[in-house]
């Protein structure tokens, strides 16, 4: 009889272990219950709807490939300097072609170049053709000053037609007045007609007549005035040359110049001395006659 109690013992616990409820697995398994039948949505992002139905692959490898290109700042960066560059080349090239072009120029042109034809037999130039008796002729130039008074700057401009031509000028002075440090500047202007009574390969005398200005404390002076110059060769491309310019009224003014000019092709390198008397009332003060020497620098063709 004493086995009877165990079985009834190890009955009544199989009869309680089938009568109970499952347990649930708490370990991360999913049990077993009617819970799992429940559909389960899908996770969605943070701010979004749950409605919404997630985007296809396909539709988002499309943006993919639609998404503008951007390009960075060293790319810029890059075509800009290139383009800097291949810029400076070409104004570096232009200017250089343009600075030989005007050397050549000056080189082989000017009144005074010599006549080098390329058939050593042919004949030489005709008289008249070149020097001081070229058919036509422009010549301009600067002339600096420093006289007694102040200095002066001194710009020509002219040209001939075989005998005829013009011949402009102007004269700009910085001068001191008498016995003091204040300074005042005037302006002279000349505007000639001319004429060459004698015209050769040596030689040109011109005769000139026209009008000339002063700008004058009280306004600004037009009076007649005559002049004469003269170009003579010395020896190969250097020249002598010598002008008087004479303004009787309203004002007074005497300007003689004399000096050598050396020609490089086009180019002339020119010095010489400079006398002018003017006006006291345009020379300002009692100082009316300036003398100094003057040098510059002046083309011919």
């Amino acid at each position: 009889m004493s086995s009877l109690p165990k079985v009834m013992l190890c009955g009544g616990l199989l009869t309680g272990l089938f009568a109970a409820p499952p347990a649930e697995a708490r370990f991360g398994k999913r049990s077993d219950s009617s819970e799992d039948s429940k559909p389960v949505h899908q996770a969605s992002a943070i701010g979004t709807d749950d409605g919404k139905k997630a985007q296809k692959p396909d539709e988002n490898e499309n943006r993919a490939m639609a998404a503008p290109k951007t390009v960075s700042s060293t790319d810029d960066s890059y075509r800009s300097s290139a383009s800097n560059d291949v810029a400076e080349v070409i104004v570096g090239a232009v200017f250089e072609l343009v600075l030989r072009g005007l050397g050549e120029v000056i080189v082989t042109t000017g009144t005074h170049r010599d006549f080098q034809p390329d058939d050593p037999e042919s004949p030489p130039p005709p008289p008249g053709s070149g020097r001081h008796a070229a058919p036509y002729s422009f010549r301009t130039g600067v002339l600096v000053a420093p006289l007694q008074g102040g200095p002066g700057v001194d710009f020509s401009l002219g040209w001939d037609i075989h005998r005829f031509g013009a011949d402009l000028r102007v004269t700009r002075l910085d001068l001191a007045r008498g016995g003091s440090e204040s300074r005042s500047e005037r302006t002279l202007g000349e505007l000639h007609l001319t004429y060459s009574p004698l015209v050769n390969e040596s030689v040109r005398v011109r005769a000139e007549v026209g009008v000339s200005t002063a700008d004058l404390p009280q306004g600004l002076y037009v009076g007649p005035s005559f002049g004469m110059s003269l170009e003579a060769c010395v020896l190969g491309p250097l020249d002598v040359e010598a002008r008087m310019q004479v303004t009787p009224f309203p004002y007074r003014q005497v300007d003689l110049r004399s000096g050598l000019a050396l020609h490089l092709g086009g180019f002339m390198l020119r010095g010489g001395i400079r006398g002018l008397y003017l006006d006291p009332s345009v020379s300002i003060g009692t100082r009316d006659r300036l003398f100094g020497p003057e040098f510059g620098v002046g083309f011919a063709f």
